[in-house]
């Protein structure tokens, strides 16, 4: 009985390292005594025991955090700034074999390069320009870890801290675009309504009847306005058909 069960252990190990299933998003890289051959999968993949040697990848996106790193931007400006990298692995075998620790070795790459790109901007292209930043990252990591059978998709600056006196000043300088604005805003108003104030002169100085119109229609407005008595002047123009019948009389 002991035999038996001991056969039937062996060969159960035996088949556990002949047969490998890997899934839809795995690849499978194999080394035959040493040496590398196409790699397998997805499925059921046959293997010869104690000559064949498995490394299971992912293809799956990996998202990687970028640490946050400390930077001297041309400017001269000490900021720290971090990212997040989107990468997937396109050739699992140039993976295995052109890199040790591919995880390691793109996380080191992405770091630096994130120090090297910052430092060759200023502070205002860096908090301006996002876009470009993280495009010019994304070319050069992909570019960097095309040999690794690395693709990098995408590279987003997550987060530009800057020091304390930094934040004070920017504030400063935006609370003083915002009244300067405010005060040219103002200003073209004014312009604006002594043009209309200049035409409408014009127009009321070609008609008298209409500059008395105008008089008495400011005074129903203050009267209404105010609870107060108003002692005013009546223009002379106002009495003269008066005057006229008058003198015919």
């Amino acid at each position: 009985m002991i035999p038996y069960l001991v056969s039937v252990l062996i060969f159960i190990f035996i088949l556990s390292q002949v047969v490998k299933i890997l899934n839809e998003y795995e690849r499978g890289v194999i080394f035959r005594l040493g040496r590398l051959i196409p790699s397998k999968g997805p499925g059921i993949i046959l293997l010869i025991p104690f000559i064949d040697k498995l490394q299971r990848l992912s293809l799956r996106l990996v998202t990687l955090d970028v640490p946050p790193q400390d930077v001297i931007t041309r400017d001269n400006v000490s900021i720290k700034v971090n990212a997040v990298l989107y990468y997937r692995i396109m050739d699992p075998n140039r993976t295995v074999v052109e890199v040790a620790d591919y995880a390691y070795a793109t996380s080191q790459l992405a770091q630096t390069t994130l120090r090297s790109v910052c430092g060759q901007a200023e502070l205002d292209e860096l908090l301006s320009a996002r876009e470009k930043i993280s495009l010019r990252l994304q070319e050069i990591l992909d570019k960097e870890t095309d040999p690794w059978g690395i693709k990098v998709s995408k590279v987003e600056l997550k987060h530009i801290d800057l020091p304390t006196e930094m934040q004070r000043a920017m504030a400063k300088q935006a609370e003083a675009e915002r009244e300067r604005r405010a005060k040219v805003i103002h200003a073209e108003g004014e312009y604006q309504a002594s043009q209309k104030l200049s035409e409408a002169a014009v127009i009321i100085s070609k008609d008298p009847t209409a500059l008395q119109l105008r008089y008495l229609q400011t005074l129903s407005e203050i009267a209404t306005e105010n609870n107060s008595t108003i002692v005013f002047p009546i223009p002379i123009d106002l009495f003269k058909a008066f005057l006229k019948k008058i003198e015919k009389g």
